[in-house]
């Protein structure tokens, strides 16, 4: 395949988890071409452009989104420039896989929704989980009713992150496609300013896009509690929500599993007809309904495991043409962020905060 009928991709923000886990998976494709690189510091640029056989680097991202035949950007800058650098990629009419969380407040998710459908481009935000088959057949399943109305939702996340939110030293749990390039930079996840907030956006952010990508609702209104024992940036939250349309529902996120731990990830959707559990960490999809018609998914251990690497291809399928479905779209991003931003505010307040 020659170069001229590859599809273009450029990176924006390429440190720990970029290298680790975007780059691998795209440099292995014949029909993207890295085109290229943004990020902060000329020695490292050189070593990424290198390492990944980009055409072009640079430390401005204006001059990344001036590349000749550009057709797709990566957004993988610290959380809060998802916004700058999603947004103006987007007025170019680019698709964008925009890192989790999407953007820090809620008005900035919907505007980046917004501007992608005025577009007509994809906007992705990577949910690894959402490539697993057995959270695919949920999501048919729930698409299909499953459960009926639904009436009360749980989720549940916790994560072996305490370090990477202590400022430390951090030890990644895997998960992506390749080795660390770079280590993670402290500031971007531990300080309050530079990260926008803690757990809830770097973890809960993914398990909560999980939540509104099966169930399709929309927070209303948002009651939350969340501590900081040992960090700056909270390590435990506690969220009740209100959906529109009556719904309840209770979102809970711990950053403190012991190194070398894998997730926790549940989800139950309770509703008028049954209860559908989604366990990730123990590989179970069971619906439990009341006529009796019930269904349980013959799954291996590992089926829950994260999937770094399937964002990243499923965008690289729709830049080059070969696939159109996109399965971890911007509005459930957009979702868990309308939620967390309200929490954050209900936490400053100590009211229950509309979204």
């Amino acid at each position: 395949m020659t170069d001229s009928k590859k599809s273009k991709i450029g990176l924006i923000g390429a440190g720990w988890w970029a290298t680790a886990n975007h780059l691998p998976v795209l440099v292995e494709r014949d029909d993207i071409e890295l085109a290229s690189v943004c990020r902060l510091g000329a020695d490292e640029l050189q070593q990424v452009k290198s390492r990944f056989r980009f055409t072009h680097a640079t430390e401005s991202y204006e001059e990344l989104l001036e590349t000749p035949g550009l057709k797709g950007v990566v957004v993988a800058s610290p959380h809060t420039l998802h916004y700058e650098h999603a947004m103006a990629a987007l007025k170019k009419g680019l698709h964008v896989l925009c890192e989790k969380p999407m953007t820090t407040k809620a008005s900035e998710a919907r505007a980046l929704v917004e501007e992608a459908e005025r577009q007509g481009v994809e906007l992705m935000v990577p949910y690894g989980w959402h490539y697993g088959a057995f959270i695919q057949e949920a999501k048919r399943r729930m698409d299909e009713g499953a459960v009926g109305d639904i009436e009360f939702v749980m989720c549940h996340m916790a994560s072996p992150v305490r370090a990477l939110l202590e400022g430390k030293k951090f030890l990644s749990t895997g998960g992506g496609a390749g080795d660390n390039m770079f280590e993670p930079d402290a500031d971007t996840w531990a300080d309050p300013v530079v990260a926008g907030g803690g757990y809830a956006l770097a973890q809960m952010s993914h398990s909560a896009g999980l939540a509104y990508w099966l169930t399709g609702l929309a927070a209303e209104s948002v009651a939350a509690l969340t501590s900081a024992p040992t960090s700056k940036v909270e390590l435990y939250d506690s969220f009740t929500v209100r959906f529109k349309g009556g719904a309840i529902g209770s979102f809970s996120g711990a950053g403190a599993l012991p190194d070398n731990q894998q997730f926790q990830l549940d989800v139950r959707i309770f509703g008028s007809e049954g209860v559908m559990t989604v366990d990730c960490d123990r590989a179970r999809l069971e619906v439990l309904r009341h006529d009796g018609n019930n269904f349980d998914m013959d799954l291996k251990p590992d089926a829950g495991a994260y999937f770094g690497g399937g964002p990243t291809a499923n965008f690289a399928d729709i830049v080059s043409g070969k696939g159109s479905t996109n399965w971890a779209p911007g509005w459930a991003g957009m979702r868990a962020v309308e939620m967390i931003d309200a929490a954050y505010r209900s936490v400053d307040s100590g009211q229950t905060e509309l979204v």
